[in-house]
Formats: structure tokens, sequence, C-alpha cells
């Protein structure tokens, strides 16, 4: 029987990261120039503008489980890895609620309600190690470059900002200064809360899709 190789991390990430800064790029030009708010909207949040990066893991979380499975690098359960995926959206959820409510008055238990929503990113690699993992990375390879932008952006024209989602600020936090309003706003949503969002979102969809596409009786234990 032929072995099959492990699959690197760094390559198997590194195309859809690449396609992640491009939406990232395009998100931000498409605000800077006041394309169709419908897909560039420049409100807080973003409004679920259908240009971004929170819908890529939809598609490449199948991605990464097809390539990991037919490495043989799967779980020794495919029902553990979908039922961990979905324990992360509980322990997400858990920690969202807590940062929704202690956000406008910033404090410890922000600071907790941040690393609650980060360690959703590693439940699913309890069911599946090796694709939690690229989860994981994937997930700081498409965000750090968020951070970036949201930096600069929240710097910009004097500190007024580029007028873009990624300097918008809520009413209750106007009055931060800008270190604060980077760390509450950009840093503790990008590193925690997206990290954790991309791992459940890409780990529900591609465990569920590797499920379906029968590919659990190839996967090798070991991995799981």
């Amino acid at each position: 029987m032929e072995e099959t190789k492990p699959i690197s991390i760094s390559r198997l990430i590194a195309i859809p990261a690449l396609i992640t800064l491009g939406v990232t790029i395009l998100r931000l030009v498409g605000e800077l120039q006041h394309w169709s708010p419908l897909f560039f909207s420049t409100q807080a949040g973003g409004r679920l503008a259908l240009v971004g990066i929170s819908w890529l893991p939809i598609i490449f979380g199948p991605y990464f489980a097809m390539k990991l499975a037919n490495a043989g690098d799967g779980p020794t359960s495919m029902g553990k890895a979908i039922g961990f995926a979905a324990l992360s959206l509980v322990v997400l959820a858990a920690g969202g609620t807590l940062f929704g409510l202690t956000i406008s008055h910033p404090s410890f238990l922000t600071l907790l309600a941040a690393v609650v929503m980060l360690g959703a990113a590693f439940v699913p690699g309890i069911g599946w190690r090796a694709f939690g993992k690229t989860l994981v990375a994937y997930a700081f390879a498409a965000r750090i470059p968020v951070l970036i932008v949201m930096y600069f952006a929240m710097r910009g024209n004097g500190g007024a900002g580029w007028g873009t989602h990624y300097d918008a600020v809520a009413p209750a936090l106007a009055h931060l200064s800008l270190t604060r309003k980077f760390i509450y706003l950009g840093v503790l949503p990008q590193m925690t809360i997206w990290i954790g969002w991309t791992a459940f979102v890409g780990s529900l969809t591609g465990s569920i899709f590797a499920a379906i596409a029968g590919r659990g009786k190839h996967m090798a234990p070991a991995s799981s």
C-alpha cells in the first residue's frame, strides 16, 4: 500500500491566505472609493457586506478537510470531529455574549471574554488534530493583515480615520484614546472572536463535507 506524506500546514494554507489577503485589499479599496455599500459597507462592523473574508471559511474549510483526508491525515471518528466543531460554537457564543455585555465599559471581564473566544478556535482540534491546527494557522494568516489595516486606518487623517469600517467606532467608545481603540476594537476582536469564528465555521463545514463525501473511511486514526 502506498504511503502518504503529511501535508505541510504552511503550504496548505498559502494560496487560501493569499486569496484572503486579496479580498481584504479589495474591500479596503472599495470602501475608500465609496463603491456600493451592499458590497463594501463602511459602517462599524461592516454590516454583513458581501465582500469580506468572514465567509471564506465556508469554502476553505472543506478544501482543507479534503486535502487532509486524501493524505490520510484525518480523525478517528468523523462524528467526533463534527461534535467538537459544534462545541466550539458554544464556547464562542459564551465568550461573545460576555464580550458584548462588557465592551462598552472594558474591564477584566472583557479580557476574559476574549480569552474564551480565542479558546474556541482550539476546540475543533480535539476532534481532528491536523484540521484544527490548519484552521488556526489560516485564521491568524487571514486576520493579521486585517489588524494591520485597522491600525493604519485608525491613525489616518490625524487620528480621524479613513472613513472605512476598519476604523469605524461605536459612539460609546469614541472617547477612548487611539491606542485603546486599537486594542479594544482591533486587537481583541481580530485576534480572538474572529480567530474562533474562522476555526468554528471552517471545522464544521469541512467536517460535514468530508463526511458526506465518504472520506472518513480513508482517514488515518493516528491523526485524531
